[in-house]
């Protein structure tokens, strides 16, 4: 049971598509509140994002927070950018993981008896950063 008197916030996305003409972009959102779509224009994907945020924060006026993620209407575009981001993910997933095998193998060898220096020469680390990661307790 929820006993706080805030009031609960709705996260909403609305997803824009934008085409490339000459050297103007223009970005359409559909499917707003009240059946609206907005298109907003602008000289960069930077400046037709920001207006076209500007024009659904305009009609959406209610105490939701709101997104807006701006695609290429190229299907071919739009996959390319969604794998850029799968891979930035997937990297990000595969830094954490690497780093909690390294600290949990610095305290398996650490209670071993293995030497800071030869877990670091192991591990390609230095002995600094072995002793960061699992200091030997004095008792």
């Amino acid at each position: 049971m929820d006993t706080t008197d805030e009031p609960e916030v709705e996260a909403v996305t609305y997803v824009a598509t934008a085409t490339r003409t000459g050297k103007q972009w223009t970005a359409t959102a559909r499917d707003l509140p009240g059946g609206h779509t907005v298109q907003a224009q602008g000289a960069s994907w930077r400046e037709v994002k920001r207006n076209v945020a500007d024009l659904v924060f305009e009609i959406h006026n209610d105490d939701a927070t709101i997104g807006v993620h701006l695609l290429p209407a190229d299907p071919e575009a739009a996959a390319a950018l969604h794998d850029v981001i799968a891979a930035r993910s997937a990297r990000v997933l595969a830094e954490q993981a690497e780093r909690d095998a390294v600290r949990h193998a610095v305290r398996l060898l650490i209670h071993a008896g293995w030497s800071t220096r030869d877990i670091g020469s192991a591990l390609l680390l230095s002995h600094q950063r072995v002793s960061q990661l699992a200091p030997r307790t004095t008792t």
